[in-house]
């Protein structure tokens, strides 16, 4: 089990499906206690991972509504997710990938 905060993991559970076009650009995210519902979480929990998204300006609220996925957050979100592998993880894969001698060529290989 992930030791990252409950949070955390559904704000990047919330962004991978920004970014793979589940939650598209103008649709209406589900509801806090619908997703804490479907995720077996505290609406407080998901209600924290919402207002990040809020925060960084990648969903905006229509009172009485709901929260929408503003136009071009998923691109956002992709150039951010990009930053931080690489910055994150990229580097000790990377070494990993040195350690077991193996190259680009081999991993494609086993598609």
């Amino acid at each position: 089990m992930s030791s990252q905060p409950v949070y955390l993991r559904l704000r990047d559970d919330i962004a991978a499906a920004i970014m793979d076009g589940r939650y598209a650009e103008g649709e209406m995210l589900p509801s806090v206690r619908q997703l804490a519902a479907e995720e077996g979480a505290n609406p407080l929990t998901v209600a924290k991972a919402y207002q990040q998204f809020q925060t960084d300006g990648l969903v905006t609220v229509r009172r009485g509504i709901g929260m929408f996925v503003v136009p071009g957050a998923a691109d956002r979100l992709r150039a951010l997710e990009r930053r931080r592998f690489l910055a994150d993880e990229w580097p000790e894969l990377r070494a990993r990938l040195r350690r077991l001698d193996l190259s680009l060529e081999d991993m494609l290989a086993r598609e």
